[in-house]
């Protein structure tokens, strides 16, 4: 499908058509849209907003594994065969969700074959993202990881100029994320603000110098431990 061919697509005017099966939710700050071991029977889809994705150990551990953004998809487990969530999804801002039943979803995918190919897109590009942190988590340092995940929060690397992560997104949050402790990632942060890779004025702003900073594997950001 052409880029253009893909702008004269909604995803929210075709699911706002489909009648039986969707339903527009609205989610206040920190309100839960499913729990880990809830009945999975359905597919969400973000009109606005964005989603922070959890999971908790059986020792109780709890780590963030995702933060999904409008025009993603969540919950898609139900479709593998899942019975139950493997996570727990909260928003992290008001959000605007539209449910899609796994029925009305297999439906959808098999009458509309734009959207099937925008979810199509959608898999893959999550499974190239998962893909990209079990490498990241693997051969980087914890700076670096810090420095990457920086990077996907302000839309680096994406369609668009770079944004400033207006999400609040808490220390303990980034260092759950990149696996690494809270006082650390105030150590890095506050490293990248000395060496103007990032500014703080309410929210975070990212700069170019850190993408060139990670590319080009500059000695301010160590490579390891």
């Amino acid at each position: 499908m052409s880029k253009a061919a893909k702008s004269l697509f909604d995803p929210n005017l075709f699911l706002a058509k489909v009648s039986e099966g969707t339903t527009i939710l609205n989610f206040e700050k920190n309100a839960v849209v499913f729990s880990q071991g809830d009945a999975a029977d359905s597919v969400f889809y973000i009109q606005k907003g964005k989603i922070k994705v959890l999971v908790v150990s059986e020792q109780g551990k709890e780590a963030v594994v995702g933060i999904m953004e409008p025009g993603q998809f969540f919950g898609e487990g139900c479709l593998n065969g899942h019975p139950l969530r493997i996570s727990t999804t909260t928003a992290m801002e008001e959000c605007v969700v539209t449910s899609i039943t796994k029925a009305a979803m297999l439906a959808a995918l098999k009458s509309e074959p734009q959207f099937s190919e925008l979810f199509m897109a959608y898999l893959l590009s999550r499974n190239s993202r998962i893909e990209e942190d079990l490498i990241d988590q693997l051969f980087n340092s914890s700076e670096k990881r810090l420095a990457r995940l920086l990077l996907l929060l302000a839309n680096f690397g994406k369609d668009g100029a770079p944004q400033p992560i207006t999400t609040q997104v808490s220390q303990e949050t980034l260092a759950e994320m990149i696996g690494t402790t809270r006082s650390r990632v105030s150590f890095f942060m506050n490293k990248f603000r000395k060496l103007g890779f990032i500014t703080y004025n309410g929210k975070i702003e990212v700069h170019s110098s850190l993408l060139n900073a990670v590319l080009y594997d500059k000695p301010e950001i160590k490579s390891d431990e």
